[in-house]
């Protein structure tokens, strides 16, 4: 699923329930033209900024890394973070990336707790 569907998907979901989630009433909470994120959510044009993004994720009530990701974006602070230490984190993700969810959630627990 696309960040333009999946955006519209919950959209559609949280309209059934409350009409404040039509197009138009959502667009101008988040602080866009309702063309344009008609046009975001039938993907003729790029996912939005990172900070409509952020708007749109609390409108949402979704997570702001999720939609990140499915965006093909990093947040700002991730990517400070990561510009710390880049060899370091690069290893590390990459170290990371065929490692089952459990022993994800491990290492973050671990770091998490300051079990280290």
């Amino acid at each position: 699923m696309t960040f333009g569907q999946y955006i519209r998907q919950v959209r559609e979901q949280r309209r059934a329930d409350d009409r404040a989630f039509s197009l138009r009433q959502t667009a101008q909470r988040i602080g866009v033209e309702p063309a344009y994120l008609s046009k975001v959510e039938r993907d003729e044009v790029a996912p939005p900024s990172e900070a409509t993004i952020r708007r749109l994720a609390a409108d949402l009530e979704l997570d702001v890394d999720i939609l990140l990701a499915m965006a093909g974006k990093v947040s700002t602070d991730l990517r400070e973070i990561i510009l710390q230490r880049p060899a370091l984190f690069a290893d590390l993700l990459r170290q990371l990336k065929h490692a089952p969810d459990k022993a994800v959630l491990r290492v973050v627990r671990e770091v998490r707790d300051g079990e280290w």
